[in-house]
This record gives structure tokens, sequence and C-alpha cells, in this order.
């Protein structure tokens, strides 16, 4: 299975080119990749699921670390999981403008990049869970594989070929392998589309969200 020496093996063989200064930006490369792809991806392989504290009184949750995206966020209230419907900061703040009165929170909003607002301010301690989109661990010699090297490894080589041809100035191959990584892209989001579906359901919603309706149903 590829993984980080592998993915630099295949960027040597492929460029041709083992030069001290081109060996040394490699990684810069390969991260720009991972970003790209970061970004490009919606998929179930970014997603991840991390178990948070609501403290009673507090409006406030911090994200886990590298959250890009959030999918979902929910509370155990009672035994019950409850998924917060999520709404701009302005809804949570004229929705609950004393941050101090309490209740059982129903809704979220991103507040910024690390942060997000709740509403009602928990009036007791909840278990929550925040499902989100982060990038997996960068790809390095001492962590040589993560979910881009083991799955989408054709969209990581091109799209470091792409930052190899730039450090290189070869523009002219730079649109090659740009065309190359969006075939590859492509490919990998029918294969996400399909995850949204089984063969009894019909197509997920362009939105991303899962689509209960059944082929056939009225």
């Amino acid at each position: 299975m590829a993984n980080y020496t592998y993915l630099v093996d295949d960027i040597i063989a492929a460029t041709e080119n083992d030069g001290s200064e081109f060996l040394s930006y490699i990684p810069k490369m390969v991260n720009r990749a991972e970003e790209r792809l970061t970004r490009d991806l919606d998929d179930y392989g970014l997603v991840s699921y991390t178990s948070v504290a609501v403290s009673s009184g507090n409006n406030t949750i911090t994200l886990p670390s590298g959250t890009r995206i959030v999918k979902n966020f929910n509370i155990v209230a009672n035994g019950t999981r409850i998924n917060l419907l999520q709404r701009t900061d302005e809804y949570i703040r004229d929705y609950w403008p004393v941050s101090a009165s309490t209740g059982t929170p129903e809704y979220y909003a991103r507040r910024n990049n690390t942060t997000v607002l709740i509403a009602p301010t928990a009036v007791s301690t909840f278990d929550g869970e925040i499902v989100h989109i982060s990038r997996p661990t960068t790809l390095a010699s001492v962590t040589p594989n993560n979910y881009f090297s083991d799955y989408c490894y054709d969209a990581l080589f091109n799209a470091s070929m792409i930052e190899a041809m730039v450090f290189m100035k070869n523009f002219d191959l730079v649109g090659l392998f740009e065309q190359r990584y969006m075939q590859a892209v492509s490919t990998l989001q029918n294969q996400a589309r399909r995850t949204r579906r089984d063969d009894m359901q019909s197509p997920a919603s362009p939105a991303g969200a899962d689509n209960p309706v059944i082929m056939g149903s009225n």
C-alpha cells in the first residue's frame, strides 16, 4: 500500500529530479496537496467524532483542534440524544440574548474557527458529541500513512505533481497534472455520492445530506 516514502519515490521518479533543493521542498508540495484535498473532497473518510463536555452555565464550546466544518452537534439529555439545529450567530444572540439564563440547548452556531455558540445556555452539564470534518494527520516519515495515501493516492500524487511542476518552473505540465488531478477528484466525488445511498434509495441530495426517500414510494 502507498505511504509517504512511496509517494516521495513516485514524485522523484516522475520528475526525474533528485536534486537536494527539490528533495527538501517535497514535504511542502505534499502539504499543499493535502490541504487542497481537504477542501475539495466531501468524503466520509474526513469525518471525525469527538466527545465534548457541555458545561453548566456555558454557552461557548471549543471545537476539536483542526475542525474545518461542523457536520453535527448533539448532546445527551435525560438519556435522549438531541441533535442541535444549526443557526447563525446572529440568530443565537437574538433567540437567547441573556446568556446567563439557562435551559436545555437546542441550537448552535459557528462563533469563529475554533468555537461555537449554543442556545439556551446549558442548565446543567451534558455529554456532547461534535461530528466534524478535519484534515488527516499530515504525511511525513514519522506518520507515513493517512486517509489520502490509503484511499486517495491518485489524487494525492497528481496534486503533489502540480506543486512539483510549479517548483521546477515547468508550467507546460502544470495543466496536464491539473487535469489529471480533477479527473481523480471527480471519481472520488462520485464514490462519495455512492456511499450516501444504497440500492433501494434514490441518489443523495447534491447538498450532501443523506436522502431517506425510497425509490417508488409515495
